[in-house]
C-alpha cells in the first residue's frame, strides 16, 4: 500500500477524495424536500399572433411576460416576503448539513440572496410557453408553503403591474381629453360671440349671396347698356326711352357699387374681413373637434386594449406536497465526481509517463 502511494500519488489522492465525496453523498448529505408548481400566463381575449422580423428576434409577449414573472420570482424583493412571511433565515439555518446550510443566519442581503438563488429554480420551458416552480426546502411542509407563497405573489404582481400601466395609460388620455374639451368649448364660445356680434350666423354664405346679387346686377347693367346703345342709333338723348334706360342704368351702378363696397372696402368691417376672420375661428373649431372626437376615439380604445392585456397567472399544476426527499441527487453527484476524478487520474499517470520518458 505504501509503494502503491509513492509510486501513484495522484491515485491514492483521488481514491481518497472519492472516499470522502462519497460518504458525504450517501451518508451525511441532509435530505432535501422538492415541491414544485407549473404556471402559465393567460389573456382574457385571443389576439392574432404578431409574426415579424422583430417578434422572430425578441420573442413573442407571452414570453416576455413569462420572463419578468421569473425575474420578479428570483428576485431580492421575493425573497424579502418570503423571509417576513415564512422566516426564510431561520429555515435554511437552523437545518441541512455543515455544507448546505446558510451558515449566517444574520447574513447581509446580498449573499442571501444568492444562497435563495441555490434552493428556489424557475425555469421556462419555451416550448410549452409556461414556467416550472421548484423549491428546495428541508421539511415538505416548508417547501410547499413557499410554492404556494410564490405563485400568490407572482399572481399578484403581474396583475398589479398590467392594472397600473392600464390605469397610467387611461389616466394620461383622460387628462388630454379633458384639456382638448376644454380647449373646443373655448373656440366653440368664441365663434358664438362673433356671430352674435357681427349678427351673422355665416359670413361666407352672405359673402356669396352678395357675389352673386353683384353678378346678376352686372349682366343686367351689361344688357341695359347695350339697350342704350341700341336706341341711340334712332333716338336723341333728351327722348323719354333713353332718359328711362340711363336712369336703371345709373340705379343699377349705384346699386353694385354699394354691395361692392359691402364685399370690400379699404377701411371698416367688411364682409371679406368678417368672413376672413370667422373662416379663421371655423377652422379652428373644427380641428379642435376633429381632436376631441379622435383622443375620445383614442381613449376607448387603449380601454379595451388595456383590458385585452391584462394577464392572469393560471395553475396547471398547483403546489406539490412532497412525501418523500429527492434532493440532493446522492448516487448521480457520487458517480460524476468519480468519473472526473478517475478521468482526471488518467491525465495526470499520462503526464507522469511523458516526463519519465523524456528523463530517460
Amino acid at each position: 500500500m505504501k509503494q502503491f502511494i509513492k509510486n501513484q500519488p495522484h491515485w491514492a489522492v483521488a481514491l481518497a477524495a472519492i472516499f470522502l465525496v462519497s460518504v458525504y453523498w450517501l451518508l451525511w448529505a441532509e435530505d432535501r424536500y422538492v415541491s414544485r408548481a407549473t404556471v402559465v400566463l393567460e389573456s382574457p381575449q385571443i389576439a392574432q399572433p404578431d409574426i415579424s422580423f422583430s417578434s422572430i428576434l425578441t420573442g413573442s409577449g407571452g414570453d416576455k411576460d413569462l420572463l419578468l414573472l421569473r425575474e420578479y420570482l428570483l428576485s431580492v424583493d421575493m425573497l424579502k416576503r418570503v423571509q417576513s412571511e415564512l422566516d426564510f433565515r431561520q429555515h435554511y439555518s437552523e437545518n441541512g448539513d455543515v455544507f448546505a446550510r446558510l451558515w449566517d443566519a444574520d447574513a447581509p442581503i446580498e449573499k442571501l440572496h444568492k444562497y435563495y438563488q441555490r434552493r428556489v429554480e424557475v425555469e421556462m420551458d419555451e416550448y410549452a410557453g409556461v414556467l416550472n416552480i421548484k423549491v428546495q426546502a428541508y421539511s415538505p411542509e416548508f417547501a410547499h408553503a413557499m410554492v404556494a407563497l410564490l405563485l400568490k405573489a407572482g399572481e399578484a404582481h403581474m396583475n398589479e403591474m398590467g392594472q397600473r400601466l392600464a390605469q397610467e395609460q387611461v389616466l394620461f388620455l383622460e387628462e388630454q381629453l379633458k384639456r382638448l374639451e376644454e380647449r373646443l368649448d373655448s373656440v366653440r364660445a368664441k365663434l358664438l360671440a362673433f356671430q352674435n356680434k357681427e349678427g351673422l350666423v355665416s359670413p361666407t354664405s352672405t359673402v356669396e349671396s352678395l357675389n352673386q346679387v353683384v353678378a346678376t346686377l352686372e349682366g343686367e347693367l351689361a344688357r341695359l347698356r347695350a339697350q342704350r346703345q341700341a336706341l341711340s342709333t334712332y333716338q336723341s338723348v333728351q327722348s323719354s326711352e333713353m332718359q328711362r334706360v340711363q336712369a336703371e342704368i345709373d340705379a343699377l351702378h349705384e346699386q353694385i357699387q354699394l354691395q361692392s363696397d359691402r364685399l370690400a372696402k379699404a377701411t371698416g368691417e367688411s364682409l371679406n374681413r368678417i368672413s376672413s376672420q370667422y373662416e379663421t375661428l371655423d377652422l379652428k373649431a373644427q380641428f379642435a373637434q376633429e381632436t376631441y372626437s379622435s383622443a375620445l376615439s383614442a381613449l376607448e380604445s387603449t380601454r379595451l386594449e388595456a383590458a385585452r392585456k391584462l394577464k392572469q397567472v393560471s395553475v396547471l399544476q398547483s403546489p406539490l406536497q412532497p412525501e418523500y426527499p429527492t434532493k440532493p441527487d446522492r448516487l448521480y453527484n457520487t458517480t460524476l465526481f468519480a468519473l472526473i476524478v478517475i478521468f482526471l487520474g488518467f491525465i495526470a499517470s499520462m503526464m507522469a509517463m511523458i516526463i519519465r520518458d523524456h528523463r530517460d
